[in-house]
């Protein structure tokens, strides 16, 4: 092959390539092709994004239509991996689903900052719906969504906690009176795990708020234990099912996806 013809198909191929990366760029794609090339080392399936000073470490799950309203998900002290499976299929409800580390949010100033932040980000991707978002905590996550999330009216509309750490709590009525939106919390009644989320202080946390007269609403499962809708030994079908089908419904009713 010639000079001429080797100049001839590179300028060809660089043509060629210019025109799929102008169509990638179109349709977005450039995101996805980069994530998708990516390991997340939280062991996610998700988009993985580490922190920055925008907010935490997160793994993203776009809902079929691509945009959706913001739920952002609290794991528990394990970490992300076992909460996967739950945040992606919530977004195949129609969620624009953000995970989050729930040892990222601590509790203290700058874990309420860290949890504002990754809202915050949620909020202005395009992904997003705009609007108050949903948030959904499992353990010790769900303990801090009780504790953070919960008492942020400007920015969240609903909080969900699956057997929330509540080891933290010494005064339920002092919780309860930081309680300004609409929480729903799930909870095994047989719950034993390292004593940080007991049934009984649960039932004090629903008699104060109860008495402050604020929107709580506690369900507890008599045979379930701790992560009864994980991945592990302790998991219960029946429990699960009705759990998540009433976490869609409590979430559909403060942050509705499009075509609901």
């Amino acid at each position: 092959m010639n000079d001429t013809i080797k100049r001839s198909v590179r300028l060809t191929s660089f043509r060629e390539l210019s025109r799929i990366l102008v169509l990638a760029i179109h349709l977005g794609s450039v995101a996805l092709i980069a994530s998708g090339c990516a390991v997340s080392p939280v062991g996610t399936s998700g988009l993985y994004t580490a922190a920055t000073q925008d907010g935490p470490s997160q793994t993203a799950y776009a809902p079929p239509a691509g945009k959706g309203p913001v739920i952002v998900v609290l794991s528990g002290a394990t970490g992300p991996r076992l909460y996967d499976s739950f945040a992606a299929a919530l977004a195949k409800e129609g969620y624009y689903v953000v995970l989050l580390d729930g040892n990222d949010v601590r509790r203290n100033a700058a874990g309420e900052a860290i949890l504002r932040k990754a809202i915050a980000r949620a909020q202005a991707t395009p992904n997003a719906i705009p609007g108050k978002v949903g948030v959904v905590g499992f353990s010790l996550g769900g303990g801090m969504a009780l504790q953070r999330a919960a008492d942020m009216p400007d920015s969240v509309s609903i909080v969900v906690v699956y057997y929330p750490s509540t080891s933290f709590v010494s005064d339920a009525a002092d919780l309860a009176r930081r309680i300004r939106l609409p929480v729903l919390m799930l909870a095994g009644e047989q719950d034993r795990y390292n004593n940080c989320c007991l049934i009984e202080t649960a039932r004090a946390i629903e008699a104060a708020a109860k008495n402050q007269k604020a929107s709580f609403t506690l369900i507890t499962y008599p045979l379930a234990e701790h992560g009864f809708n994980l991945a592990v030994p302790a998991y219960r079908a029946q429990d699960d099912l009705d759990a998540w089908k009433r976490t869609l419904e409590t979430l559909r009713q403060h942050v509705r996806p499009q075509q609901q």
